[in-house]
């Protein structure tokens, strides 16, 4: 499990990436299409087209991290830019942690494909 503080900063590209990119092609894209420094100590969350992978830029003080989480089914519900035009979107760490559980953020419902039967 993963648990976020507080203070963390969380960015989402609205845009699809190619996730092939690693460290440093994850770097570039939240340097300049994001306009954001992503040795901050910010978040970054990056997904594909077909919204069922999601990969996280994340620099630390020791060093850099990127996390990644593949949907065997369904997909991610993405946020969308209120203005339309935003490249990036902030959400609060709590906001995160619900996306990664499969939240639906505007509805405030669990989506049917992340229905886990209770063993």
């Amino acid at each position: 499990m993963l648990s976020f503080h507080a203070g963390l900063k969380v960015f989402i590209a609205v845009e699809a990436v190619d996730l092939r990119k690693g460290f440093s092609g994850l770097w570039g894209v939240a340097r300049e299409k994001l306009n954001e420094d992503p040795g901050s100590e910010a978040m970054f969350l990056f997904t594909n087209r077909r919204r069922n992978r999601i990969k996280i830029l994340y620099a630390d003080r020791s060093g850099l991290w990127v996390l990644i989480k593949r949907l065997e089914k369904g997909t991610f519900h993405w946020p969308v830019s209120a203005e339309g035009n935003e490249a990036k979107i902030r959400l609060t760490p709590e906001a995160l942690q619900l996306l990664l559980d499969g939240i639906d953020l505007r509805e405030g419902s669990r989506r049917a494909w992340y229905e886990h039967p209770i063993s």
